[in-house]
């Protein structure tokens, strides 16, 4: 059994147990996060909404936040003697999927 929800404006498909590293959002740790927002599920049969499966949730519990290894973003330009060095690090949630309600 799998559903392929939408979490700050990306999609997953998720089963029961799976772990997710979604975009940073505020929660408490351990805490428990029912998503509502289900495109499709597939319990033996696939049914997909217009655009949400209605009934459907998928209960995620949050393990901790943390920050992704940096990204470096590096320009330069050509026999100018201008270079631009700038890193970045995605915050996170690391959830893990509970269960899935049809």
């Amino acid at each position: 059994m799998y559903a392929i929800i939408k979490h700050s404006g990306k999609q997953y498909k998720v089963s029961v147990g799976d772990e997710l590293k979604l975009d940073h959002f505020e929660a408490e740790s351990k805490a428990s996060i029912e998503v509502s927002e289900v495109l499709a599920i597939n319990d033996k049969e696939l049914k997909v909404g217009a655009p949400f499966v209605a009934g459907a949730k998928v209960v995620l519990e949050v393990i901790n936040h943390g920050k992704d290894k940096k990204v470096v973003i590096y320009k330069k330009r050509r026999r100018k003697d201008s270079k631009l060095k700038r890193g970045f690090r995605r915050q996170f949630t690391r959830v893990v999927v509970k269960d899935i309600k049809a």
